[in-house]
């Protein structure tokens, strides 16, 4: 019963507090009434057929949701107190190649299966956060999605409201305080993202930290700024049990009956500082006098249960040293193990046995397939011009372009059973105009998508165009392909720069995910990439950033230059999602995506293979002659080539160009490989469009200097260190390029390295 309910969270909060001077725990008290209220909505949900429960939060109460909803154990967490668990972990980390680092106990998530008379299993999942505290909404919201939606035909995903319930539990500052809210709320309605409504609950302390309301919020209420999402916002006392069981059944009706989200303002107090360790007096002494002195919910309700004759003190004592006594007795119990599991395999193992070549009969089906149209369906006569021109190009070598060939890559992938999911901005048609994967009748602007229609496909295919955001945006990307690891899931940046506003979601979940919780991302990020002069946020997709976090077999970063390539990368990942799942990071092209450079033929998409390394085969057949390896990444290896710099280059016989499409993992072999080719080599140039600290530079030198193979010089041919990435100025990119390409060709060190940006880097 609630007596019982409330015995459980205060004393397990107390015996913690006790026993565990000091300790980090961030405490529920004074909003304890979270935990009934948890329990009637899951209750609720789960009469009503709801069938997986959802749910993220920050650090307040986390660890009382944890033992008292989610079911994990006093054991456990106790034993995170006593610090097994981060010593354990710490003694095998260096067993483990997957980095396993683990994450402190008010961080971590926990699943279990809810079980009650009448109703079938349903999971309960509370999902793992970092301390950027709101972040993990839309994390959510994806998990949500994703377990709301069956993707086992073609076509678009068929979506249940009924098959998961999101719940957002939020603090009071920050609701208010952080972006990500907004965003994540302006989903809430969008066909791409709709989850049928979340229960929102704010913890209302009434303090954030040490600052209070009315320098932390431009409104009156902390839930003000749901007012402009049109949804229904009620404040319940923290100390009404009554109210806050009625409010929290009003939600979920709400939710049922409306599909629409429901904001539950549960206003209390903080009974100790920020964390256990503070002094809240310091900064709040009147506040704080006031708590000191006031009664907990539990007591105020054993009180009124006495006052009408349902129970006496004696009673509700027992049921207080029930409680300690179980938390006594879990404590010192068996605690679980933190051994991660091994990795038997290696990488390179995996990924070259991996076929994803496709017969060329399939793929000739699959392009004719996709040129049809739909009775009635009047196609914009200029875009269809372009569409129909992809049926002689698979006759004509080296004319399949980018869009064609992720199209044929989609294409044999849904063929293959594999769901796949693309939002992104601006992506249904492409920000650069080259994909078009959702075509409008002209005459009534209908919608007609070719890759639902495909015959040959046996699994759905989803494609939305995203709101502009990217934290939001991605992140309930990344909480989709967790929940639903075998689907291909990817997002597009309009221009790769800017997944900055993302970088939350990729520092703390994407990269580290694995390393601190355990979880198996395998989110695609299409970040288009390249140096055109259009300007600092135009240009880069920050390649350092993405090294930078790069470690312990994280993630597989690639800079592809063919569109074959691309056919093959995307193939792979969708062949590895249950295998060997990893995110993986695509620098796409811009100005690429039409070039006869990059280009391929029907005969590499059939017979060909993804390549980590792209050797120079021509110079392959002078490799005695070779004294100068250039070797790039992504797009300034087509501009070197149709440079006329290169063309009139003295001495190209001694030069070979080499291109390095996959940065991470490393492809430490191949390259090794490419160095041992060249006999009579005499020095290696590294060549990038960045400036000399962003790019890859300062990750290649030191993995190039360590290859036991080559011990020669080893110069730098790209911009100069710079604070942005590039020139405002279309004139003076194209003077930058033009020095680029001429100082790799020369790789004469003593010139200027402001005019050349080159120089020895030994």
């Amino acid at each position: 019963d609630l007596l019982e309910r409330l015995t459980e969270v205060e004393t397990f909060e107390r015996y913690l507090h006790t026993t565990f001077r000091g300790a980090k725990r961030f405490s529920i008290e004074g909003t304890d009434m979270l935990v009934p209220m948890m329990d009637e909505i899951i209750h609720n949900a789960a009469l009503t057929g709801t069938r997986e429960v959802v749910m993220g939060m920050a650090h307040r109460g986390r660890l009382n949701v944890l033992a008292h909803v989610l079911g994990k154990s006093y054991a456990a967490i106790l034993s995170e107190f006593e610090d097994s668990a981060h010593e354990e972990s710490a003694s095998v980390s260096g067993k483990s190649s997957r980095g396993w680092t683990g994450d402190v106990k008010y961080h971590l998530g926990a699943r279990r299966s809810y079980k009650e008379m009448g109703v079938e299993e349903m999971p309960l999942t509370l999902v793992p956060n970092p301390s950027h505290l709101e972040y993990v909404n839309p994390v959510v919201e994806g998990h949500a999605r994703a377990a709301q939606e069956r993707r086992t035909i073609r076509g678009e995903p068929v979506q249940d409201d009924e098959a998961s319930l999101a719940v957002l539990i939020h603090g009071d500052a920050a609701f208010p305080g952080q972006g990500i809210v907004a965003e994540t709320l302006n989903l809430s309605r969008l066909p791409g993202y709709r989850t049928g409504g979340t229960i929102h609950i704010i913890v209302n302390n009434q303090i954030g930290f040490t600052t209070l309301p009315g320098d932390a919020r431009s409104t009156l209420y902390a839930g003000d700024l749901a007012k402009g999402f049109e949804i229904p916002i009620v404040h319940v006392n923290a100390d009404d049990p009554v109210a806050c069981i009625a409010v929290a059944r009003m939600a979920h009706a709400y939710r049922e009956r409306f599909r629409k989200d429901f904001l539950i303002d549960l206003v209390g107090y903080r009974r100790y500082g920020h964390n256990e360790g503070d002094e809240p007096a310091f900064t709040q002494p009147r506040m704080y006098e006031i708590i000191s002195k006031h009664p907990t919910v539990r007591e105020l309700w054993a009180r009124a249960l006495e006052q009408e004759g349902i129970t006496t003190p004696e009673e509700a004592e027992a049921m207080v040293k029930t409680v300690r006594e179980r938390l006594q007795q879990a404590r010192g119990a068996q605690k679980p193990s933190s051994e991660p599991e091994g990795d038997a395999v290696s990488r390179a193992a995996r990924e070259r046995s991996i076929e994803t070549g496709v017969p060329v009969e399939r793929l000739i089906a699959y392009n004719e397939a996709l040129l049809e149209r739909p009775a009635g369906f009047t196609p914009i006569a200029r875009l269809e011009r372009q569409f129909q021109r992809r049926r002689a190009a698979l006759q004509e070598d080296g004319k399949i372009d980018w869009g064609h060939a992720e199209s044929l890559a989609f294409a044999s992938i849904l063929a293959d059973a594999v769901p796949i999911r693309l939002t992104g901005q601006d992506t249904e048609r492409g920000t650069f105009s080259h994909r078009h994967l959702v075509l409008h009748d002209a005459q009534t602007g209908a919608r007609y998508v070719p890759l639902q229609a495909l015959k040959a496909a046996r699994a759905a295919f989803a494609v939305y165009n995203s709101p502009l955001s990217e934290s939001a945006a991605l992140g309930f990307e990344y909480g989709y392909s967790m929940h639903a690891p075998g689907v291909l899931v990817l997002w597009e940046a309009q221009f790769g720069d800017f997944a900055n506003s993302a970088q939350v979601i990729i520092d703390q979940f994407l990269v580290s995910g694995n390393a601190k919780w355990r979880q198996t991302p395998s989110l695609v990020l299409l970040l288009p990439h390249g140096y055109e002069g259009q300007g600092p946020e135009h240009s880069s997709a920050r390649v350092e950033r993405f090294l930078q976090l790069a470690a312990n077999d994280n993630i597989r970063i690639v800079n592809c230059t063919t569109a074959a390539q691309y056919f093959h990368l995307l193939r792979r990942q969708a062949a590895l999602l249950k295998t060997d799942p990893r995110p993986l990071v695509v620098f796409t092209p811009k100005s690429l995506l039409r070039h006869p450079r990059a280009a391929s033929s029907l005969a590499e998409l059939a017979h060909g293979a993804f390549h980590p390394v792209i050797a120079d085969a021509e110079a392959d057949q002078r490799a005695e002659q070779v004294t100068r390896l250039i070797l790039c990444t992504g797009k300034v290896y087509v501009e070197l080539m149709e440079s006329k710099a290169y063309a009139q280059a003295e001495g190209k016989e001694r030069l070979a160009v080499v291109r390095i499409e996959e940065l991470y993992p490393f492809p430490e072999e191949e390259v090794r490989a490419v160095l041992a080719g060249y006999p009579n080599l005499q020095d290696v140039v590294w060549m990038q469009e960045e400036p000399c600290n962003m790019g890859a530079w300062t990750y290649i030198a030191p993995r190039l200097r360590d290859l036991a193979d080559w011990k020669g010089p080893l110069l730098y041919a790209g911009r100069p260190e710079a604070a942005s990435p590039a020139e405002g100025s279309h004139r003076l990119h194209d003077i930058e390029q033009e020095f680029i390409i001429a100082a790799a060709l020369r790789a004469i060190p003593s010139l200027s390295l402001q005019r050349t940006g080159v120089s020895y880097a030994r």
